[in-house]
């Protein structure tokens, strides 16, 4: 076998001692690749085991297959048979295989009956799920899930059907379709296309990141225990609608992604795949290594090429049969290492090369990334992984993993640890920079302040952390409450900051563009099952007498701005000036230079600052009464450029009025 090329790895000093590993695993992928594509032809034909397993109609009736080499013994159960076990509906072995089959009549079954798998295995039985269901209805009562046959008269016709991820930076809104309406309860997917869809239009993201679409039993896991692979949640409506809301997208030019949990499954029996057959070490890792203690769920055993063919076919599906346009990989560096990330600070390379890394599930995201885009060339992956595994997003080409972003999830980190741990005054403008800019040259990242694991319950959002009580009292514009002041200011800065410094996307959770109060805690026993913080609190960003309203306002602008300029494209952030003393960072990207004051009370008069050549003229600043400022500095006026002696050197510098946690954008003209 040739050896992998890793031009752009080979390039970072700090990888030298590792780059035959970074090769040996690149070189284990294509190996791996190149088996499965042997008998079908591509790994894209091999990723269909969805087309084979679980309940199909055909032109001769209805045919059922399942994987479930331990069983004894299958049938299924369903309105059709009264819920009794019958032999008309028993599934035969296949000949020398682990396959069970069953085929029935047309009018044998039909649309919208229920049903599930009575399962035997030496020593046992049990009701299951089965495990490429389509679609599973949950009981309000017992919490149980029935299986529902799907075979709508009219299928779903597509209006946007050719859709393709236009060749931009994502803006990324990442959103819940349950929690996305302000009435208590459970928002649908209809909801969602009618009411919020158009908000995250008008706000000027183009990326929707969806949480919580694969099924799941207990809806406070905010969809990460996936019981069901195949099945999109009935608990926010059918099938067709949730099309519905993803054609509306793209008819909006709205690119739309979704969380894809493989990193592990609910521990649930009946209605998961834990011990589907009656075996632990199925679609699991037998013993302790296919239980994840910290987050009470199974670990998937990548080595299995059954296992393999479920996970890539469940790639596929979504793509084929939703039209998403790709995946955040949940939980990543849970999927990397033996120990899941969990007690590990990962302050040197060799934590990424050590016997803890699980190189099977290294493989298995080099394969779904292969997989992904050679189904859908345009489809976006980000890896959710908090270790920084260097090459996760670099291109296979070279030796990486594939995914097309990573999540720079040292950056709201950096924001929680400086307006929580950090006397305003204390705040390090140099730790900061560097926060917003560490990053690999050869892996694309998306930044972000905060998502929703900031806020869930135990959590705050950025402006509660920074308001906290006064949230609720001194929203009104014009409040004169310090804590308030402080904590609107920041919110702006912040948000322009992480955004301007973005290596290659940027992501906002719903609701915090507007600096949504309070946390995310879904209806539990613990607070008596109330929806009071699984809603979104709309009616804050639409009173114009409020914060909310403004900070909202400053949001779309800035986005506005970015997308005006193209600024994230072929750019990177160049440091002008950091004055500690001062506070003061300045920055060049693209033709427009960032100034940023975060003193907490000192202004700057006729601040002295060194630029490139050229004339410039202000053009967004956080301190617009429109945004909750106080309006400070002149808008749209010009800054003359002189030349004053620096050192033994003339520089062109201008001066500017930069008032105290208030950040000022310039364009620069040649």
């Amino acid at each position: 076998m040739p050896e992998k090329r890793i031009s752009r790895l080979q390039d970072d000093p700090y990888l030298a001692p590792y780059l035959d590993t970074v090769r040996r695993r690149a070189g284990l992928a294509d190996a791996r690749a190149k088996q499965l594509a042997q008998g079908p032809g591509s790994l894209a034909e091999f990723a269909c085991a969805h087309e084979y397993y679980g309940l199909h109609k055909r032109d001769n009736g209805w045919i059922f297959r399942e994987w479930a080499p331990h069983a004894t013994g299958i049938w299924l159960v369903g309105d059709f048979s009264n819920w009794e076990v019958r032999e008309t509906f028993a599934l035969k072995r296949l000949p020398n295989r682990d396959v069970w089959e069953l085929s029935l009549p047309q009018n044998a079954l039909r649309h919208g009956q229920f049903y599930r798998l009575e399962m035997a295995w030496a020593g046992g039985r049990g009701e299951r799920m089965p495990a490429y269901v389509r679609r599973v209805v949950q009981d309000e009562k017992s919490k149980l899930f029935s299986a529902q046959i799907w075979d709508p008269e009219k299928p779903y016709v597509w209006q946007h059907g050719k859709f393709r991820v236009p060749a931009r930076i994502p803006l990324v809104y990442e959103t819940h379709i349950g929690m996305a309406q302000e009435k208590p309860g459970i928002g649908s997917y209809d909801d969602f296309r009618l009411r919020t869809l158009p908000r995250i239009v008008q706000a000027g993201y183009n990326t929707i990141q969806i949480m919580g679409i694969m099924e799941h039993p207990y809806y406070a896991s905010f969809g990460y225990h996936v019981s069901s692979f195949f099945a999109a949640s009935s608990r926010f409506g059918t099938p067709e609608q949730l099309k519905a809301l993803v054609d509306a997208a793209h008819g909006a030019g709205v690119t739309v992604i979704m969380d894809l949990v493989h990193s592990h499954a609910v521990r649930n029996e009946r209605d998961g795949l834990s011990r589907f057959d009656g075996a632990n070490g199925l679609y699991f890792h037998d013993g302790s290594r296919g239980w994840h203690d910290a987050w009470d769920s199974r670990c998937f055993n990548y080595s299995k090429t059954d296992v393999l063919h479920f996970l890539l076919s469940n790639c596929r599906f979504w793509l084929d049969e939703f039209h998403f346009d790709g995946f955040r990989f949940d939980g990543v560096t849970s999927m990397l290492y033996l120990h899941h990330g969990l007690g590990v600070d990962f302050s040197d390379y060799s934590h990424y090369f050590c016997d803890a890394v699980d190189e099977e599930a290294c493989t298995y995201l080099n394969l779904a990334n292969r997989v992904i885009h050679e189904i859908r060339p345009d489809a976006i992956t980000v890896a959710e992984d908090v270790s920084g595994m260097p090459g996760l997003a670099a291109p296979i080409a070279d030796g990486g993993m594939g995914f097309d972003y990573r999540m720079a999830m040292g950056v709201p980190d950096c924001w929680f640890k400086l307006v929580r741990d950090v006397k305003d005054e204390d705040w390090s403008i140099g730790y900061l920079w560097h926060e917003l800019t560490n990053r690999r040259d050869d892996e694309r990242t998306i930044n972000y302040v905060e998502s929703h694991d900031q806020a869930l319950v135990g959590g705050k959002t950025l402006l509660f952390q920074l308001m906290d009580a006064a949230i609720y009292d001194s929203m009104r514009l014009g409040a004169g409450n310090p804590t308030t002041d402080r904590g609107i200011a920041l919110h702006k800065l912040a948000r322009l900051a992480t955004l301007a410094t973005a290596g290659h996307a940027y992501l906002n959770f719903m609701g915090n563009e507007f600096g949504h109060p309070e946390w995310i805690d879904f209806p539990r026993d613990g607070n008596g099952y109330s929806y009071q913080y699984a809603r979104r609190q709309w009616h804050l960003r639409d009173d114009p007498a409020l914060y909310f309203h403004a900070l909202a306002d400053f949001d779309q602008a800035m986005l506005e701005l970015v997308q005006t300029h193209n600024l994230l494209e072929g750019t990177q952030p160049c440091k002008l000036l950091i004055a500690e003393q001062d506070k003061v960072l300045v920055f060049q990207r693209g033709n427009l230079i960032f100034l940023f004051n975060f003193h907490t009370h000192l202004s700057h008069a006729g601040y002295s600052v060194v630029v490139p050549p050229g004339s410039y003229r202000g053009v967004l600043d956080t301190d617009e009464r429109r945004f909750g400022g106080l309006g400070r500095i002149t808008s749209d006026q010009e800054y003359p450029v002189a030349v004053e002696p620096r050192g033994r050197e003339n520089c062109l510098v201008i001066r500017v009025y930069l008032p105290s946690r208030t950040a000022l954008v310039l364009q620069r003209s040649i």
